[in-house]
């Protein structure tokens, strides 16, 4: 069966104040899914994890245990999710070979070890799955030449190469919590295995959708 791998941020899934009806909304979208492809959704921690990290950091918590922090928060994110999802499996994979090996038309997880951000989790399950889209679905319309949280004049890119990525970003990881599109690691993965990657606004659902089923959306193609 076909596969779809979905890396949503933590933020999309848990922002300040929780929409009940976007759960219920995205439930019924992965579940519309289900039947046509094996699903895969990975979660991440977002701005709660950050606020743990920040927290150890401050408190001088070598990085390591800093992302094992930020993990936990995922797989807790992660557990919300399979318990809306009536087709997913209710025990979350600590591996993506535990996740490839669910027996679920839709199978959700959150991280998996330190040193990399849950897309490259999602970009490692592409990968071995030979997927036919990855989706990185996160709280911005695609990806900008800046942030557009912090400058009004940020263009959006409808296209970008991923050699340009890598440029700009590097293969390496960073650091925990560090808030960025998609980390070094997943970009190093999706040139390697020249993924078919789109990035998309997870809270708009419809852009999601779109996204899905090969549509023109409101978000960025990344280019082998």
């Amino acid at each position: 069966m076909k596969s779809i791998i979905i890396s949503i941020g933590g933020s999309v899934i848990l922002s300040e104040e929780v929409d009940v009806s976007f759960f219920k909304e995205l439930a019924s979208l992965l579940k519309k899914f289900s039947k046509q492809y094996k699903i895969f959704v990975i979660v991440g921690g977002g701005n709660v994890a950050r606020k743990y990290i920040k927290l150890g950091r401050d408190l001088r918590f070598d990085e390591k245990v800093l992302d094992s922090i930020g993990i936990y928060v995922t797989r807790v994110n992660a557990k919300i999710l399979t318990n809306i999802i009536e087709e997913s499996n209710k025990d979350i994979p600590c591996t993506t070979d535990e996740a490839i090996e669910k027996d679920k038309p839709i199978v959700i997880m959150g991280g998996t070890t330190p040193g990399h951000s849950t897309d490259m989790v999602g970009a490692e399950l592409a990968e071995k799955t030979g997927a036919d889209l990855f989706i990185i679905a996160t709280n911005v319309d695609g990806i900008y030449d800046k942030d557009p949280n912090k400058y009004s004049d940020a263009k959006q890119l409808k296209e970008v190469k991923i050699d340009q990525l890598i440029e700009s970003y590097g293969t390496k990881w960073k650091s925990a919590g560090k808030n960025i599109v998609i980390d070094g690691p997943a970009l190093g993965i999706i040139k390697r295995a020249k993924l078919v990657t789109y990035v998309v606004n997870g809270k708009r659902l419809d852009q999601l959708e779109k996204a899905l089923t090969d549509q023109s959306f409101d978000g960025t193609k990344i280019t082998i």
